[in-house]
């Protein structure tokens, strides 16, 4: 059987952009902060991920100020960021229900449905993506998207991590905190597929440093085409290269007392 994540990881300019972005993380792990340190790093990453996952959401408010923030955007992207280091071995075997879990910690205060599919046609649409597929349509893709979660493919982590990125922000299986669940799943696959274990790199940030790149690149691969698949793709290790820098940053700091 062929595997569509492998044959995603052979599109125009896909290769170079996973090899660019595997060296940055190497480069990143031989940090000597690292070698005492990781767990502080990670959890300052953790904590700029989540600002950024909820300004795409469309809630920007400094780093500094997030400990007084009761924005729900912002306390759902906490919880999940705070969540992902338990749900490692269960995205692997049971990623549907780590997808219900994020979803139920993301939405609090913007449903009721928490952890639940949406059952209507209509989702938010911070990205301008356009209508999504309908609720039976979204519910037969996530089947999918949880197949090749639980598949088994020797395509590099970074594919899988756009993938799953990409299908949960432009199907929006649950009508509310799409986005977040998006970037939150992401981040997961980079860290339990083995690109980055550690989840150092921010690369939520990175894709918001990438400015209307992000949406761009996801209506690009909303088109279905190779063209636009890969530049999806591409623009996901780009994020994780600038997640890198972040974490880089950030070990410097460190470094400097």
């Amino acid at each position: 059987m062929s595997d569509p994540l492998a044959v995603i990881a052979e599109m125009p300019g896909v290769p170079e952009a996973i090899t660019e972005a595997r060296r940055a993380v190497d480069r990143l792990y031989g940090h000597r902060v690292l070698r005492r340190k990781s767990p502080e790093v990670s959890a300052k990453s953790a904590l700029r991920g989540a600002r950024a996952s909820a300004a795409l959401d469309g809630v920007d408010i400094p780093l500094e100020a997030i400990p007084e923030v009761t924005d729900p955007v912002v306390q759902g992207a906490l919880r999940v960021s705070a969540e992902l280091g338990r749900l490692g071995s269960t995205w692997r075997t049971a990623p549907r229900q780590v997808l219900a879990r994020l979803h139920a910690l993301a939405a609090v205060g913007l449903t009721e449905d928490l952890g639940r599919p949406r059952d209507s046609a209509g989702a938010p649409d911070p990205l301008g993506l356009g209508t999504p597929p309908g609720p039976e349509e979204a519910v037969a893709r996530m089947a999918g998207l949880a197949g090749l979660v639980a598949g088994g493919s020797k395509a590099p982590a970074l594919v899988l991590a756009a993938i799953v990125h990409a299908e949960l922000a432009v199907v929006r299986p649950f009508g509310s905190a799409d986005g977040i669940v998006a970037r939150a799943a992401e981040r997961l696959t980079l860290v339990e597929f083995g690109l980055d274990p550690k989840s150092l790199a921010a690369v939520e940030l990175g894709h918001l440093e990438l400015g209307p790149a992000y949406a761009e690149s996801l209506r690009a691969y909303l088109t279905g085409t190779s063209d636009g698949v890969a530049a999806w793709v591409r623009h996901c290790a780009a994020a994780v290269v600038l997640g890198v820098r972040e974490a880089t940053a950030i070990c410097e700091a460190m470094q400097r007392g």
